[in-house]
């Protein structure tokens, strides 16, 4: 029998997420790992998850058991900065869901950027994601980023009809790989993927990697589609993996970028390296709940 050909094309990635959940935006070390190690040869595409909407309740619990339950406990676990002061109130997501949207719509590749400010506002900062003039605030402070455009178009019927499409495509995980791991959501509306659920495909192949998960599922699920891809190891030096992204990266992503396979993070020793180049000028630290996003000097 003669074994099946490889894949050539650039394996396609569909990212559910959602800037409200403190899971979603715990797995971007694990994610950043797996984008510095693939690049280009891997194609993304944004889902939001639309985890709540106006007359929900939130999260369901309080700001102070959710600081409390998941941020001192996700930031020991897993590394991303958290503040842990409760926000004055409990704030819906699906606002701050077709703000990313909308960057998608009018900034195609923008949405990364604006999920990005918002996740690490969200966590680090009173941001409220259903209040558009903080939204407007937040992704004003993005270079580049057409804020007003964006907030001004979130009740545009474009904006909305794909805003629905994405939440709809979420709420389909019945009876796949996600629902038995249990890794899935059980709502009215359906079976959910939750963030940071990922469906890798390749032609016909697709492999799904449902929920949070550490970085060799994903590595494997990447592997296991296009054995043919070419796969990076880590840098020599933090100001490589930065050079990647002018945006930042929190010393924990820095961390797992610099880490070779499934070898233990280093957080530690990313954290040394990063202060050195900091004493020759070469990065920036800015302060975010207690740690820090680090960004290559001009």
């Amino acid at each position: 029998m003669n074994p099946p050909a490889l894949q050539t094309g650039p394996i396609t990635a569909r990212l559910f997420t959602d800037p409200a959940c403190p899971w979603g935006y715990s797995a971007n070390p694990a994610l950043r790992k797996i984008e510095w190690r693939y690049r280009d040869q891997i194609e993304w595409r944004l889902v939001m998850i639309g985890l709540s909407e106006p007359g929900s309740e939130g999260m369901g619990i309080s700001q102070a058991e959710l600081a409390s339950r998941y941020h001192v406990d996700l930031r020991d676990r897993f590394g991303m900065p958290f503040a842990v002061e409760p926000k004055v109130r409990r704030s819906t997501s699906s606002r701050a869901c077709q703000a990313i949207v909308a960057a998608r719509i009018f900034q195609p590749g923008s949405e990364w950027r604006t999920l990005r400010a918002l996740q690490l506002l969200n966590f680090n900062s009173p941001l409220l994601l259903d209040d558009d003039e903080q939204l407007r605030a937040a992704l004003s402070s993005v270079e580049g980023l057409q804020a007003d455009r964006i907030i001004d178009s979130l009740d545009d019927q474009e904006v909305q009809d794909a805003y629905r499409t994405d939440w709809a495509e979420t709420r389909t995980a019945a009876d796949g790989p996600t629902h038995l791991q249990e890794k899935h959501a059980n709502t009215p509306d359906g079976v959910r993927y939750t963030a940071p659920s990922i469906i890798f495909e390749a032609g016909p192949q697709r492999i799904e990697v449902g929920g949070f998960q550490p970085t060799a599922a994903y590595d494997a699920a990447v592997a296991n589609l296009n054995p043919g891809l070419k796969r990076h190891g880590p840098p020599e030096s933090p100001m490589d993996a930065l050079a990647l992204y002018p945006g930042g990266l929190s010393t924990q992503e820095v961390a797992s970028i610099m880490t070779s396979g499934n070898d233990a993070i280093d957080r530690a020793a990313a954290e040394r390296n990063l202060i050195l180049l900091q004493g020759d000028r070469k990065v920036k630290r800015i302060e975010m709940g207690n740690d820090a996003i680090w960004i290559a000097a001009a």
